[in-house]
């Protein structure tokens, strides 16, 4: 499984394949099952709301196309979740981001994202695809 981050899944349905690096597409291609952390779907709704994100259509129903017709799954943010993200070294404090990575943990999966940070985090070596 690869989890994607926000970023990455935003672009990526509303741009295509064309909106990912080289390494993020050929990961994608290697493994057939994507997901999404439903923080993911705050993000996004709350970067709407600011402004600070357009979309095709209004963001419910947005939300409801991307997750339906890609293929991607959405995991609910658990307990477990919430451990693994407030456990994590601390390198930065974003808590979505967190929880994104912390989700990539508590699934055992690769995580697509070009977020400069997430390099340093000693918890996603071997897991982290990006630029």
């Amino acid at each position: 499984m690869i989890v994607l981050d926000t970023h990455i899944w935003v672009n990526w349905i509303v741009n295509g394949n064309q909106a990912l690096s080289e390494p993020v597409i050929n990961a994608m291609t290697a493994d057939s099952s994507w997901a999404i952390s439903a923080i993911s779907c705050f993000e996004v709704s709350l970067l709407v709301k600011r402004g600070k994100l357009t979309l095709p259509l209004p963001v419910d129903e947005w939300l409801r196309e991307a997750l339906e017709n890609s293929g991607i799954e959405s995991l609910p943010v658990t307990c477990e979740i919430m451990h693994k993200a407030a456990m994590l070294s601390d390198i930065h404090r974003d808590p979505a981001d967190r929880i994104i990575i912390a989700t990539a943990l508590a699934c055992d999966a690769k995580l697509a994202s070009i977020d400069s940070v997430f390099p340093d985090y000693p918890e996603l070596k071997g897991r982290l695809v990006g630029k």
